[in-house]
């Protein structure tokens, strides 16, 4: 798969339309199970938040809540800054479409510094081929149109759909186009396989995101190169609800980011 690296503002033609208000399009080839693929709209909400900083903060956590159905087409994005001391920085984002609301979320970034305190780098990456050696799995573009957009290469647990026992995948990723490997970048990477369970069952339903939580281990100064290790598992499902966890790697082992999400199981 040929990548040219580009930005996440020109793929969505992410604009700013007035103070603290931007505008961006997601178009259907961009469509997951049920709609725009919540990854995308998760990026957009990190960058919006980003530009609205005004100064180059690492961003360190991501909390966003679905408010409706998402549609392919115009987002419309507004941010309010709240600074929280010297070195950390919350900017709430709304997007709505057609005066809709239909996500928010609360984006945390904060400077780094050295303390006195030893670190901890967080899990080591599975030991897993390395990606040239996994083959490579698309997901159908005619049911996930933006299954074209990832390169993704099994590299342990089972496939999704295959009956397994187990609720887990994990895969290397890369984005195409290809996106400068940061915070709004991971997010799209963190929500590129189907739903954790989906290796249980052995036909498709719809599992929307209610809910998304993110946090990064690193401030990301130098972006890794892709893919990135991702191992996304089911922690718990009943009731009409389930929950992932997702943890991705770069090529060295390092620890980058973890998310969470609630989904609602409507199949």
């Amino acid at each position: 798969m040929m990548q040219l690296t580009t930005s996440l503002a020109d793929v969505f033609d992410l604009r700013e339309l007035d103070y603290r208000v931007w505008q961006a399009q997601v178009d259907e080839t961009w469509r997951g199970w049920t709609g725009p693929h919540g990854g995308v709209v998760a990026a957009l909400l990190i960058e919006v938040a980003r530009r609205a900083t005004g100064i180059e903060l690492s961003v360190r956590a991501v909390d966003l809540r679905f408010l409706g159905r998402p549609r392919d087409g115009i987002f419309t994005f507004r941010a309010i800054e709240h600074a929280v001391g010297r070195s950390t920085v919350v900017v709430d984002v709304t997007t709505d479409q057609e005066g809709v609301s239909v996500a928010a979320a609360s984006i945390t970034f904060g400077r780094g510094g050295v303390t006195g305190v030893p670190e901890r780098p967080g899990p080591a990456a599975p030991e897993v081929p390395a990606s040239a050696a996994c083959p490579l799995f698309q997901l159908p573009p005619e049911i996930v149109p933006v299954g074209a957009h990832f390169e993704i290469r099994p590299a342990a647990g089972p496939l999704p759909l295959s009956g397994a026992d187990d609720a887990w995948m994990c895969a290397w990723i890369a984005l195409a186009p290809e996106l400068p490997t940061d915070a709004a970048t991971l997010a799209i990477l963190a929500d590129a396989l189907p739903p954790a369970l989906f290796p249980t069952l052995t036909q498709p339903v719809a599992v929307p995101t209610v809910a998304l939580s993110m946090h990064l281990h690193t401030d990301l100064a130098a972006a890794p190169p892709q893919p990135v290790l991702v191992r996304a598992t089911n922690i718990s499902t009943g009731g009409g609800w389930s929950v992932d966890d997702t943890s991705l790697w770069d090529a060295d082992g390092r620890l980058l980011a973890t998310a969470r999400q609630t989904r609602r199981v409507l199949g």
